[in-house]
């Protein structure tokens, strides 16, 4: 009779997979999704104008339209389009039909929204002013070299210890 056995993921390799994840998750953890409107959404009983007032965008940050789909629209124009609100020849689209819009602003610029079908004169218009992200803060400062025994030893052999006996015990458990 043949003994089957099953393979598990070890210490080393979750930790390694989780690194990566965290890698790839990284640049997400700063961006910031508005809801255009906030619960009132992309309707016409928002000032807009005052709603992105005192608001920072940053390149990376997403906007998340809610409207009616049945009756509105989500149109990015340029700037002498969106003063007139001149919907006719918009630069994008963004409506999908669900009426739950997101558009990603990964270009530092303004954007210029409206909503056509008249909804523009009613003051259905945005412009909101994309901008670098910050620096991230300054870390604390490096400790001299007057460091204890504890802070070293952690660092350079307790942690690569920990890694070196996972390693063995997971060659331990693939052998047995």
């Amino acid at each position: 009779m043949e003994v089957v056995r099953r393979r598990s993921f070890s210490l080393p390799t979750m930790a390694v997979v989780l690194t990566c994840a965290f890698l790839v998750m990284l640049p997400q953890v700063y961006s910031v999704r508005y809801i255009v409107g906030s619960r009132f959404g992309w309707s016409n009983s928002v000032n807009y104008t005052n709603w992105a007032k005192g608001k920072h965008f940053y390149n990376g940050d997403w906007l998340f339209f809610v409207y009616d789909r049945n009756q509105m629209n989500v149109l990015e124009l340029n700037k002498t389009d969106y003063e007139t609100c001149n919907t006719d020849h918009p630069l994008h689209n963004w409506t999908t039909g669900a009426g739950r819009d997101v558009v990603p602003l990964n270009v530092t610029k303004t954007y210029y929204f409206a909503s056509g079908k008249g909804y523009c004169y009613g003051g259905m218009k945005v412009a909101i002013h994309v901008e670098k992200a910050p620096p991230p803060p300054k870390s604390a400062p490096v400790r001299s070299a007057s460091s204890n025994l504890l802070t070293s030893l952690r660092g350079q052999i307790l942690i690569p210890a920990l890694f070196a006996t996972a390693a063995v015990w997971d060659a331990f458990l693939l052998l047995w």
